[in-house]
């Protein structure tokens, strides 16, 4: 079989689209049609019910998908075998986690790493409701449950808590609640319920059961900006909000404590890069547990 073939059959099971796939190899649509054709010529069958709203593995496809990988990933390490020099370590890294921990902890971190291997791109990118790591979607994921089906490595970062914040400016107006009850009388900051896509998001219901004025937003980021501006009280981070000036813990009898795991394929886990990456990212989390665990 042709690699360049298996190339192309490999991003468009990947990105569901000719097109899609076509962008990401840098070739025209015309292209990768022609060699998808050619490799189901070779093969003698059909790989991709092709749809005008996209392209769909037929059972030939599904059991030559993971064939395909296997080739891929012995190419990328005989490729990183090749450099004995760690100083060459090169290609690109992407990594997959919650917004919260991506804007408040790993862009910081990560950027570290990036400085070490000059000639790595590495790429973090926010966790999406449904992320394919054997379709190469990312290297790593950070997840906040663990996984229970899936060929996956998986272990545990370290556990972090959540509390309930105001802006100080914000106390000074409407008044700190005494207990939760007294929420009733404030605006309360939640996340979105249809874009919570991991049980470990199942908080909002301490602030909404008790009051009926509510401000909603979809991103961690995005309502901690929101309780800092003084629009209301939410639960935050606790890693989060203590790099954020006037934030004012409160009702400290209310609290979550939450896991985050991190993930990686047995395929490209031993990749050097992502090998790399993954230490890397484990050490800080240990090194950095009181700051997720402040209590």
């Amino acid at each position: 079989m042709d690699w360049d073939h298996l190339r192309v059959f490999l991003a468009v099971a990947r990105h569901g689209q000719l097109l899609a796939a076509s962008r990401k190899l840098a070739l025209n649509h015309a292209t990768v049609a022609r060699r998808l054709d050619a490799l189901e010529a070779d093969l003698g069958t059909v790989l991709f019910d092709r749809r005008p709203a996209g392209s769909v593995l037929t059972q030939a496809g599904e059991r030559l998908l993971p064939v395909a990988e296997g080739i891929e990933t012995a190419l990328l390490g005989a490729a990183e075998g090749l450099r004995e020099d760690e100083a060459e370590v090169s290609g690109t890294v992407r990594i997959g986690a919650p917004d919260g921990l991506g804007n408040h902890f790993l862009a910081r971190e990560l950027g570290r790493f990036a400085r070490q291997y000059p000639s790595l791109t590495v790429e973090l990118v926010p966790l999406p409701r449904s992320f394919s790591l054997s379709r190469r979607e990312a290297d790593l994921a950070i997840g906040l449950d663990r996984p229970v089906e899936g060929r996956l490595i998986v272990s545990r970062l370290t556990d972090y808590s959540l509390g309930i914040y105001a802006a100080a400016d914000y106390l000074a107006v409407a008044g700190t609640p005494r207990d939760a009850d007294e929420l009733a009388g404030h605006v309360v900051v939640t996340g979105v319920e249809d874009y919570a896509y991991a049980p470990g998001l199942d908080y909002a219901w301490a602030l909404e059961d008790r009051s009926p004025r509510r401000f909603r937003c979809a991103s961690a980021t995005g309502q901690l900006e929101a309780v800092r501006a003084g629009i209301g009280i939410g639960v935050l981070h606790d890693f989060a909000a203590a790099d954020v000036p006037g934030l004012v813990r409160i009702l400290p009898e209310v609290g979550f404590r939450r896991s985050y795991f991190i993930l990686s394929h047995p395929d490209t886990a031993g990749l050097r890069r992502v090998a790399l990456c993954r230490q890397f990212i484990a050490r800080r989390f240990e090194e950095e547990r009181r700051r997720f665990l402040p209590g």
